[in-house]
């Protein structure tokens, strides 16, 4: 079963946030990668964040570049922990998408990572830092990781 769902807004954006999904490997947690336009799809959306809980996920990464409505409509949608990823799919190299997801108003938080690859790496490490306090298993991964960092 699925503990975290990975939302991007178009199959374009499948190679940007494919960081997220290979350390969510690394990790061995399942995920569900869906493409959900916040934009063309809106009530897809809203129907993906009303049941995440109820299919047992327990942390939504959407990502998504310019205007990057996704997590922020995502994260109105659910009480689940909501991970942004600004994408850099517009001419302003995901600037945009950063003000963007980060300038969240009060009462829709939403944890905002940094632009492209380590921002998706982050995402899913994240994830795994929220896993690991119910699940033992996700927690010591992520501790062997952090000693292999220390050692460079």
């Amino acid at each position: 079963m699925a503990l975290v769902g990975v939302v991007i807004g178009s199959k374009t954006d499948t190679e940007l946030i494919q960081p997220a999904l290979d350390t969510l490997k690394q990790f061995g947690i399942d995920y569900e990668l869906s493409v959900i336009s916040a934009h063309r799809n809106p009530e897809k959306l809203r129907e993906y964040g009303l049941e995440a809980e109820k299919r047992g996920l327990k942390v939504i990464i959407a990502a998504a570049g310019r205007a990057a409505h996704l997590p922020g409509v995502l994260a109105s949608w659910t009480t689940l922990p909501v991970i942004g990823v600004p994408l850099p799919t517009s001419e302003l190299k995901a600037i945009d998408a950063l003000l963007s997801i980060s300038q969240m108003p009060g009462g829709v938080p939403v944890a905002c990572m940094g632009i492209g690859a380590s921002g998706a790496k982050n995402a899913a490490l994240l994830a795994a830092q929220i896993l690991g306090t119910e699940h033992k298993e996700i927690k010591e991964a992520y501790r062997k990781y952090k000693q292999e960092l220390a050692r460079g």
